[in-house]
């Protein structure tokens, strides 16, 4: 109740380096009322005063990272039981590494547990499981030349019942995986006109079919490299598509296992920057100690940082978007302001979301993450309540050495 009524007041958050849109800024307070940004003003704004303060002592605020991939996290696995507590522990796992919205993800699976998870989402929005902002349907239109780690014997055709059910949500944004040469343009183009967001992934297409699933409301790309047609000199394949493409959108996992930083960073020389999007594609294992964990049956193993099966496939990431942001800044050398927005900002817009998340301006939700140099995350707000205020611990990322450059 005194955490409830706390995020009813006025807040001021004061002494940050805060990144805005116009690059980061000190000297500033950020005022929070009813759980969204009131304004950003002078600490002479006589409205600070009778505020709440909360003395953010130099460090960087950002908005909250938006990750539209998450399978899951706190040793919880959304396919193995989507239910409310299920997404409270993977939501609450990856909170603590700055993630204040997510897509809980569901692999290829029958369509009864599709059923399922989109009912388990529908119920913890309804239930206010801080974080949750849809749904992350990861196939199974999916082509078994492709699979990755999926169950090639999930994988179904898209039909008009499987349409009906994927655009059922009746809450929040729903994403779907697909193979666009595995269904009809018009199936795209259905999905689409019920407001699905909808992205190419496991696929083999040929760049001619991928242009065309363009045309028909494909706007994005799942995991950019992994499980699709790459680059060859006669048939750019989808890789190619994805990249020649002004207007969609293309998740990265900068983890160092999935896509080498040189093919990244060939990538975003290709692209505008807008264009992409950090993603976990995370599993049970983020937030815990488990050096294993089971999917579908199989037992995958964390070695080094990497969740493969026992042939050695790559089966999701055990990274976070702290790690994320940071590798980016690392890996690739983007500024960390720009690394930031990728992990917040640009799929906010993706989603269609915009409006209200990813950035820190008036009218936005209040959902920030506070981290020190060494990009460890300090605490988060989720609609303007703060890990502090309803006293959750907060684990950090690993730490290192300064490299950031925010000033």
């Amino acid at each position: 109740m005194r955490a409830k009524m706390r995020a009813l007041m006025l807040e001021a958050l004061i002494n940050g380096r805060v990144l805005c849109d116009e690059g980061w800024i000190t000297d500033r307070v950020v005022l929070i009322d009813a759980g969204c940004i009131l304004d950003i003003v002078s600490p002479e704004d006589p409205r600070c005063p009778s505020a709440i303060q909360r003395d953010l002592k130099g460090q960087l605020l950002l908005p909250g990272f938006v990750d539209i991939q998450v399978n899951g996290g706190g040793g919880v696995m959304f396919n193995d039981e989507p239910s409310t507590a299920t997404i409270r522990t993977m939501a609450a796992a990856h909170r603590r590494y700055g993630t204040t919205s997510l897509l809980p993800t569901l692999i290829s699976d029958e369509l009864a547990m599709v059923s399922r998870a989109i009912a388990s989402v529908e119920e913890a929005m309804a239930a206010d499981v801080p974080g949750v902002i849809g749904i992350h349907i990861e196939g199974p239109f999916l082509n078994k030349l492709k699979k990755g780690t999926h169950d090639e014997n999930k994988f179904r055709a898209l039909d008009s019942d499987a349409v009906a059910l994927l655009s059922s949500l009746k809450a929040g944004r729903t994403l779907v995986t697909l193979a666009p040469e595995m269904t009809s343009p018009a199936l795209i183009a259905s999905l689409a006109a019920q407001g699905v967001v909808i992205a190419a992934g496991h696929t083999d297409a040929t760049f001619a079919q991928m242009e065309n699933a363009l045309r028909h409301g494909v706007t994005g790309f799942t995991h950019l490299f992994n499980a699709m047609s790459p680059m060859t000199s006669r048939e750019p394949g989808v890789v190619g598509a994805a990249l020649m493409d002004d207007n969609s959108w293309c998740g990265i996992i900068v983890d160092g296992n999935h896509v080498s930083a040189t093919m990244l960073k060939l990538a975003l020389r290709c692209k505008r920057h807008d264009r992409f999007m950090l993603v976990t594609d995370a599993m049970a294992n983020v937030g815990t100690t488990q050096d294993w964990f089971m999917l579908q049956g199989k037992r995958i193993n964390v070695r080094g940082g990497r969740c493969v099966d026992e042939a050695g496939t790559l089966s999701g990431s055990a990274l976070d978007m702290a790690s994320a942001v940071r590798n980016a800044v690392v890996m690739l050398g983007i500024e960390l302001a720009e690394a930031v927005r990728m992990a917040s900002t640009y799929p906010a817009q993706f989603l269609g979301l915009g409006h209200e998340l990813g950035r820190i301006a008036p009218g936005y939700r209040a959902n920030f993450v506070l981290v020190d140099d060494q990009m460890s995350v300090v605490d988060t707000w989720i609609d303007g309540m703060s890990t502090e205020s309803v006293g959750a611990a907060v684990s950090v990322s690993p730490t290192g050495a300064s490299i950031l450059h925010a000033r």
